[in-house]
């Protein structure tokens, strides 16, 4: 065993139907430190910890603990040996509380029988308490942040023993403040003895958290390297093997005439409560336009109800002169709105279909890909087969379904149908969600082309350098009101202002 080593996985191989995705990869985890582990969408990542935790077996290989091997064949297994994992999309039970999330199936019994609800409280404050993860027991899943859920999963492996706990892509639904808390929350885990595997895409992230980097790419490891000394562009080059643009490369836009408008738009949530109120604004031919805010501050409800998805309650959406206000979402796509949605799994693919079936989720109701309402599968797929290999999406062939593909290979697959489909505005709500420095580079790349084209793009998005970088003219939004309009030359620190309330409306 190397010296200091906790952890070592020694020669991991892992093959799938027509992909290699773990091919003799070595890692090793020293005790209390922060391991990043980067690279692109399908470079193999989740793959490795997947069998880390027991979720899938390697064909080859050995991992060893304490310099004794060791067989995970389960999650019980890994847990038992005190690993656990806080995957990208948790795995808890909505209407359950906190407390019976973090405790299940490991329930403290009164009489051997019935739950201890007491009990169950009682233990989890106490670990929320000594950790720094402060959760109020009692609260519902579902009318709890997304910030206090990673919480919740952190706290659920703690409570089952983990030494090692491996975070997924742990800042990919954070708010720049959220994900600053977790950077504490880990400092403090280290610091009582824990050792964690950091999976990002966040190079700014990974400089700042992780003690060391390894990368992967294609399956085999790059290299590992201390993180101290390292740079964004370094580590870029290391994760696609070429250099990396990590700011946007476009020139001045030329916007023309509104293609959508909204005014005086108000819209409430699933519980009746207003979370836009009274917006307006409007999209130009050939520009981007920006909307910045702090999650849940209204910026779903709007998206939904331009992609008519939700009721508007009062007011108006106009797109290239056609009064789509409670238009469904059948009406406003043949309007010529392009949706890629904030979350791909839920609303932007079928997961169980194949690619050539998402790809024509759209399509599939004109010639050539239907006709007298029968399909013609021949060319829907032939049509599969070019959008995959236009928009470079790795791991999957026509016939393949959507779980199989990599979260970033996932979103080109939306991306794809959405601009094939020519829309006039174009709505890309977190468009970069979870990628990867080169996937990301390559979604800017063509919201930029779509503008260039004369479409109208509607850019929200969480990421403050995201806007920054890619919008030329930025709204922010707060309390579900427009709050500030700002040039991409503002500052993040006066975005940031705005977004918490700290300017009066323009």
């Amino acid at each position: 065993m190397p010296e200091g080593a906790l952890l070592e996985l020694r020669g991991i191989t892992k093959r799938f139907p027509g992909v290699l995705a773990n091919d003799n990869v070595s890692f090793e985890l020293r005790a209390g430190e922060v391991h990043a582990l980067l690279g692109e969408n399908g470079a193999g990542k989740s793959t490795l910890m997947n069998i880390l935790y027991g979720l899938y077996t390697p064909d080859e290989g050995e991992i060893f603990l304490h310099g004794r091997p060791i067989d995970l064949g389960s999650t019980r297994a890994a847990i038992e040996h005190g690993i656990g994992m806080v995957h990208q999309h948790f795995m808890l039970i909505p209407v359950m509380t906190v407390a019976e999330n973090i405790v299940l199936a490991t329930e403290p019994r009164r009489a051997g029988v019935l739950m201890d609800y007491d009990a169950a409280r009682r233990r989890v404050r106490e670990l929320s308490e000594r950790y720094g993860l402060l959760v109020d027991p009692d609260a519902r899943i579902d009318r709890t942040s997304v910030g206090q859920q990673q919480r919740v999963e952190i706290l659920k492996a703690l409570y089952r023993g983990a030494e090692i706990l491996i975070l997924d892509e742990p800042t990919a639904v954070l708010t720049p403040q959220e994900a600053k808390e977790l950077f504490e929350i880990i400092r403090s885990l280290t610091g009582q003895g824990k050792s964690i595997i950091f999976i990002s895409h966040k190079l700014n992230e990974v400089l700042e958290v992780a003690d060391r980097v390894t990368t992967l790419r294609r399956g085999v490891v790059v290299d590992t390297i201390d993180a101290e000394g390292a740079t964004e562009e370094g580590l870029a080059r290391m994760m696609v093997g070429r250099e990396v643009l990590l700011r946007v490369d476009k020139k001045p836009s030329q916007p023309e005439g509104a293609l959508l408008q909204v005014e005086h738009l108000s819209v409430v949530d699933d519980r009746g409560l207003e979370m836009v109120r009274d917006v307006s604004f409007e999209v130009r031919a050939g520009e981007i336009l920006g909307v910045a805010g702090v999650d849940a501050n209204g910026q779903s409800e709007l998206i939904d109800a331009i992609a008519g998805l939700r009721h508007v309650s009062a007011g108006r959406i106009v797109v290239d002169g056609r009064d789509m206000t409670n238009a469904d979402a059948k009406d406003t796509l043949d309007a010529g709105i392009g949706h890629i949605p904030e979350d791909r799994h839920r609303r932007g693919l079928v997961l169980p279909f194949s690619l050539t079936e998402n790809l024509a989720l759209h399509a599939y109701r004109h010639a050539p890909n239907s006709r007298r309402g029968l399909l013609n599968p021949r060319v829907m797929t032939a049509r599969a087969r070019k959008l995959l290999s236009e928009f470079d999406v790795r791991g999957g062939a026509p016939a393949t379904p959507a779980f199989a593909l990599s979260g970033g290979n996932q979103q080109k697959v939306v991306l794809a149908r959405e601009i094939d489909g020519d829309p006039k505005v174009l709505i890309a709500a977190q468009p970069t969600r979870g990628l990867d420095v080169g996937a990301i580079e390559f979604v800017h790349r063509r919201l930029v082309e779509q503008r260039d084209a004369g479409r109208a793009v509607l850019l929200v998005s969480l990421e403050l350098e995201e806007i920054l970088s890619l919008s030329d003219r930025i709204l922010v939004i707060y309390e579900g009101r427009i709050v500030g309009e700002f040039p991409p030359s503002a500052t993040e620190e006066e975005l940031g202002l705005a977004m918490t309330g700290g300017r009066a409306a323009a």
